[in-house]
């Protein structure tokens, strides 16, 4: 049920109203600004699932005749909108911190926040693991940024669990902005790495080196009917994989012969990568058969 985008989602909403709603009442009750950091947070990573939800509905639409390409930069999009939330909820966590270190802090019953960060750790831990389980199955960058600023829950959150027991033993106070300030410097790193690969996917930056050598390997298994390739290019959109390349086949080969080739490739380059658009532009060898390995009549 929840190893699908949309169940992936659907369960990030709940879980998240849940810590939303008990960091909130905690907040108020300790008086702590680390916890309400964490409050902050937990408050964007919200907005952010329900961008995701909207944004992978979206996705998950089929090419149509306006949008030849699909919709899967819909994702990419959302994403760059949750990177600018998190670096929103950073810089107002830093400027709260800033003033209650000027102004002087009092923080109160810790215990009840130590406790709720301890069950903020462990729910965060689990649900991004799956997320990004989920992400990494479905090729969902929208997911996969939600993973990670779930993921940074569980710093933040331990950042301020530590802190919160060092007030509670020591009465140094002070020490609670001041985790709040070092929670909120994450958030922002966070904030950067999702915000550079989500515009990759907007301008269309390649494949990883990784995928497009899984692309050649996959072409060099017909080396024996093909002369050679060029003109590779790749790019993503959301969770598809789109990817066009030349294939020099030799001059006598037939349109028929050509074609099956083309499709066997095609197939095993979907097999390793999920998700993918291929073109293939097929064109005859210039005859130069000195440079060619492909047994075929026209070799002397």
């Amino acid at each position: 049920m929840f190893s699908t985008t949309s169940g992936a989602v659907k369960l990030s909403l709940v879980v998240v109203i849940g810590l939303t709603g008990l960091k909130v009442a905690v907040s108020v009750i300790t008086g702590s600004i680390s916890i309400f950091a964490q409050t902050a947070d937990s408050f964007f990573d919200l907005l952010a699932v329900t961008i995701s939800f909207f944004a992978i509905s979206i996705a998950a639409k089929p090419a149509d005749e306006e949008h030849p390409f699909g919709h899967g930069k819909v994702e990419d999009i959302a994403a760059i909108l949750q990177a600018v939330l998190i670096f929103t909820v950073g810089g107002l966590i830093i400027y709260s911190a800033i003033r209650r270190i000027i102004t002087g802090v009092t923080v109160e019953l810790t215990e009840a926040g130590i406790g709720v960060m301890l069950v903020s750790i462990i729910v965060s831990i689990f649900l991004s693991r799956h997320l990004l389980k989920v992400s990494q199955a479905t090729g969902s960058t929208a997911l996969e940024a939600n993973a990670r600023n779930i993921a940074a829950d569980v710093y933040s959150a331990a950042a301020v669990l530590v802190g919160l027991a060092v007030v509670r033993f020591t009465g140094l106070s002070i020490l609670d902005p001041i985790v709040a300030l070092v929670v909120a410097l994450f958030i922002l790193k966070i904030a950067y790495d999702i915000l550079r690969k989500s515009f990759g996917g907007l301008i269309d930056v390649r494949l990883p080196k990784a995928e497009e050598d899984e692309i050649v390997s996959c072409i060099m298994q017909y080396r024996s009917q093909l002369v050679t390739f060029h003109k590779l290019r790749t790019r993503k959109a959301g969770n598809q994989r789109f990817i066009e390349f030349h294939l020099v086949m030799p001059k006598n080969v037939s349109v028929e012969e050509a074609h099956r080739v083309s499709d066997h490739l095609e197939q095993d380059i979907e097999n390793r990568l999920q998700h993918t658009s291929i073109t293939i532009h097929v064109e005859p060898c210039s005859t130069e058969c000195d440079q060619c390995s492909v047994s075929c009549s026209l070799r002397k």
